[in-house]
């Protein structure tokens, strides 16, 4: 197969770009881009909750030293009003394929702060290259991660905000992150628009070295919004921008990816030479049920292009027959690996792989 950034480089001759800013990415090369991430093979599970009140949701997929690690998070309570809220964890894995649960990172706190009772965090700062390592990199010394914070009890009861944690310890270590006193990002916030001026949820922050957008970390979060939506249950995708990882300003006041009903959220960013690659999730859409993951290109990370075929992981198993959903894929010694949450009609969720070679079956199940 064609190495992807000739690939790249030979649709952008094809579609006769000369300037990156503001242009549609062709057909073309959305369709080698589908090829090259694609995952027609259903591994199974490889996390589940330890009981079946709790939830295990949101994965995010890194590389320390030889081994992988994911963080996620665990809702423990059935998805209506009874639990507590999300806390974040921390599993290990020699291969991708068979995954330990470590510890907690993020755990309840018996104060009143404001995100007391909901701490659903995703790792910062992962290297965003498909060809690259995977590893994630520190910021002053520290490393870093984003999440949902809230003092509501419940699952996903406002309000909640975007908070930022860190840590000086080895990323592998089963330490509580240090949260910074107050939410970087909420509804409330002066700076809040049309679209998130409801609800924050799920942020994915990378390092732009080149800094394209004028400042070195981006944030992607979908939200909603209340005032002056005419779709006021639908969530979309927005950006905002930080030169220090604690301070943040929202770019714009649109969102940049809106599918103008139901979810578009929970982006992941990777790169691929000269074009930026979003994976997201949708769900009830107008011609679709359930929730299913999909992607979107860009050029400079603000105009971008959906793609319109094929899912890229949909419902089909027993596991995964609700929803099949929240993306956190790696590319690694050729292979492309996608976890995502998988929900099935029971109410059961859990952590499942789908890769672009065939591994057969995963023994866990719920």
């Amino acid at each position: 197969m064609m190495p992807f950034k000739m690939m790249v480089s030979l649709g952008l001759v094809l579609a006769g770009i000369s300037c990156f800013a503001q242009q549609a990415v062709s057909p073309e090369t959305m369709q080698q881009v589908y090829e090259t991430v694609k995952t027609p093979y259903k591994y199974g599970l490889v996390l589940c909750p330890d009981d079946d009140n709790s939830k295990t949701d949101s994965p995010t997929v890194f590389r320390y030293h030889s081994k992988w690690y994911m963080t996620y998070i665990v809702f423990n309570g059935k998805t209506g009003k009874a639990g507590r809220g999300y806390e974040t964890w921390l599993a290990k894995s020699r291969d991708l394929l068979h995954w330990k649960t470590m510890g907690k990172i993020l755990s309840f706190s018996d104060s009143s702060h404001w995100d007391c009772n909901q701490r659903a965090g995703y790792v910062a700062l992962v290297d965003p290259d498909w060809e690259g390592r995977q590893k994630v990199k520190k910021y002053k010394g520290r490393y870093w991660i984003s999440y949902i914070g809230g003092g509501a009890r419940g699952y996903e009861t406002p309000p909640i905000s975007i908070g930022i944690a860190s840590t000086k310890e080895r990323i592998n270590s089963i330490v509580e992150w240090q949260p910074e006193v107050e939410p970087v990002l909420a509804a409330g916030d002066k700076g809040s628009a049309w679209w998130d001026n409801q609800v924050l949820y799920k942020s994915s922050v990378f390092w732009d070295k080149d800094k394209i957008m004028g400042q070195p970390f981006v944030m992607f979060y979908n939200a909603k919004g209340n005032k002056l939506d005419t779709a006021r249950s639908a969530e979309r995708i927005g950006i905002a921008l930080s030169a220090d990882m604690v301070h943040w300003k929202r770019y714009g006041s649109n969102p940049v990816l809106d599918h103008h009903m139901g979810i578009t959220g929970d982006a992941q960013i990777r790169k691929m030479g000269h074009l930026w690659v979003m994976f997201y999730f949708g769900a009830f859409w107008k011609d679709k049920g359930g929730a299913f993951n999909r992607f979107a290109c860009s050029y400079d990370l603000t105009y971008w292009t959906d793609w319109t075929g094929a899912d890229l992981v949909a419902p089909s198993e027993s596991y995964d027959n609700l929803f099949a959903h929240k993306s956190s894929v790696v590319h690694y010694k050729g292979v492309v690996y996608h976890f995502y949450c998988a929900v099935n009609k029971i109410d059961q969720r859990g952590i499942a792989v789908a890769t672009s070679k065939d591994f057969g079956k995963a023994r866990l199940h719920f």
